[in-house]
């Protein structure tokens, strides 16, 4: 499984990170292969890619503000969450992720 995600919160400082963090660290324990992109106050980094884009499952995009080229992921399963949600529920998030990537495949 392959997850894409975006952070970017109001300030672009401490939560965009904490967020990036999170979702790494949770991906971690559960196996995810993930790839963050933060879009902080000193613009973007870890940008996705169009090779990375081209066998994801999923795209974790935070909607606290508009993220930069989101419409590189048109086409794509797109859940929005709060950057307050990732910070401290990032695993829950990843589970309702995960749950909605394996009905997908069984159908």
């Amino acid at each position: 499984m392959k997850i894409l995600a975006v952070t970017a919160c109001p300030s672009g400082v401490a939560h965009t990170y904490m967020a990036a963090e999170a979702l790494e660290k949770a991906a971690k324990v559960k196996g995810i292969e993930i790839k963050v992109e933060t879009q902080g106050s000193i613009g973007i980094e870890n940008k996705i890619t169009a090779a990375d884009i081209k066998d994801t499952d999923a795209v974790i995009l935070t909607k606290d503000m508009g993220i930069k080229e989101a419409e590189r992921f048109n086409g794509l399963p797109i859940v929005k969450v709060a950057i307050s949600d990732v910070v401290k529920k990032a695993e829950q998030i990843l589970d309702k992720v995960e749950a909605y990537i394996n009905g997908k495949k069984q159908v």
